[in-house]
């Protein structure tokens, strides 16, 4: 597999390798001196409440059930995924890569056990499924949402709160997991492994808009690395894995109706709006995912997708208000329990710059590598790009994102893997995101 610009001249390529090294290099300086810093804090008693900085983890060096599993998978992808990616049927070949990427994130879920890696992740009493036994009606709890946002430590009179997380976020993540308790796959079991399958699929949607977008080559070169993804081990098991898959979902749904004419076109547009409405109401920080159809709009220049995926969007707003919701209560709410939280204590000057630091290991050494590639990009490829980008940025200076960004910017994260497209010697590139990505699970204990 070559990379986008096989023309360039021989300068040119040792211009770009060289450009690769600056920025990874610059990553890796930047992680050593947020690490450097974070400890720093620690030692000087404030609590950034990070046990290794700049990510939410303890040093733990272990192996699990999932190692082998893992490097098998990872050895796998990286020797045979870019040939493979580059002559199969394309059909066959989303569901081989949704599999290998849920054998991936699954294994490295297992490196640190069943229990402790996969059940333990959503049933444990600050996370959605402690939750679920509350709920004995589902208007009920729509209706009463907001009155249960904030806690006893902002408002004295309230008898009981929501535990953290399903506080601090729209009802919309709560409802899945009620749903999939009603349907029977109750407990942390079943739903991490939805949640993994689920969040699994959003290599396929990545593929699937580019493809939509009139980009299936490079489709095919970014499938790989959207595989082998470092951003897997959060995904597999948090929520926001399954975040980004349902975003990137809407997105993809965009970009194919943006390539059709006519009622198909109008319907799946609407399709599109009814996933990204509903998007709105999984987490706050969605409203930022805007910026991934309007990416793709604005490449294609079919800005009538728009009017239906708008259509969808009301659709969504209207029945989660009608149902008694309101999600800028919902928002000011939250606001307010973030003030009061730990995020207090955590320093707005060190997280500013130490969260580009903790994504960093979500994004791995190929996709930095790629951002100084944007240029090499053809326009869909590179507005996707930059809206990922943007979209870090913004959450970034916002302030409501301090820390535990490996998992919380995942949405955005899956976007910029597209640079990867760009990239010569894309197994080289392979083998180093599977690396940092084994090297985390394995010397670390991620809390999520």
């Amino acid at each position: 597999m070559h990379g986008l610009i096989p023309s360039v001249g021989p300068v040119t390529r040792t211009e770009a390798r060289r450009g690769d090294v600056v920025a990874v290099s610059a990553a890796v300086v930047l992680v050593l001196v947020a690490a450097v810093v974070g400890r720093w804090l620690l030692a000087a008693g404030v609590d950034i409440f990070l046990g290794w900085p700049p990510l939410l983890a303890e040093w733990l060096p272990h192996v699990g059930p999932g190692t082998p599993a893992a490097v098998v998978v990872a050895v796998a992808v990286a020797a045979w995924g870019p040939g493979l990616a580059g002559r199969a049927v394309w059909r066959p070949l989303l569901w081989t890569a949704w599999a290998a990427a849920s054998a991936w994130t699954l294994s490295l879920a297992l490196v640190d056990g069943w229990q402790r890696g996969v059940v333990a992740r959503l049933s444990s009493s600050q996370e959605y499924l402690h939750d679920v036994p509350r709920v004995t009606s589902v208007g009920a709890m729509l209706r009463e949402f907001a009155d249960h946002i904030l806690t006893t430590q902002v408002d004295p009179a309230q008898t009981w709160f929501w535990t953290t997380h399903v506080g601090g976020h729209p009802p919309g993540a709560f409802l899945l997991f009620v749903w999939l308790d009603r349907l029977g796959l109750d407990g942390g079991g079943p739903a991490g492994i939805v949640v993994i399958l689920a969040g699994s699929s959003a290599c396929a949607a990545v593929a699937v808009t580019l493809r939509g977008v009139g980009q299936e080559d490079l489709a095919r070169r970014v499938l790989p690395f959207s595989v082998l993804f470092p951003g897997a081990v959060w995904v597999g098991v948090s929520a926001d894995g399954l975040f980004a898959a349902w975003l990137t979902w809407g997105v993809a749904l965009v970009a194919v109706a943006a390539s059709l004419r006519g009622v198909r076109g109008d319907l799946l547009a609407l399709a599109a709006g009814l996933l990204l409405g509903y998007a709105l109401y999984l987490s706050y920080g969605l409203v930022l995912g805007g910026l991934f159809p309007v990416a793709v709009l604005a490449a294609t220049r079919r800005w009538r997708v728009l009017a239906g995926a708008l259509a969808g969007v009301v659709v969504v707003v209207a029945a989660f208000t009608a149902a008694g919701f309101w999600w800028v209560k919902g928002y000011e709410h939250v606001r307010v329990i973030y003030a009061a939280s730990i995020a207090a204590s955590r320093p707005y000057s060190y997280f500013v710059w130490a969260d580009l630091a903790a994504v960093a290991f979500a994004l791995g050494p190929a996709v930095v590598a790629a951002l100084h590639r944007i240029s090499a990009l053809p326009r869909p490829a590179a507005f996707l790009v930059l809206a990922a980008l943007g979209a870090i940025v913004l959450a970034d200076l916002s302030g409501m994102s301090k820390a535990e960004v490996e998992r919380i910017w995942l949405p955005f994260a899956v976007w910029a893997v597209v640079g990867c497209g760009a990239l010569s010697h894309p197994r080289r590139w392979l083998v180093a995101q599977a690396v940092l990505a084994l090297a985390v699970n394995h010397l670390l204990l991620t809390v999520w």
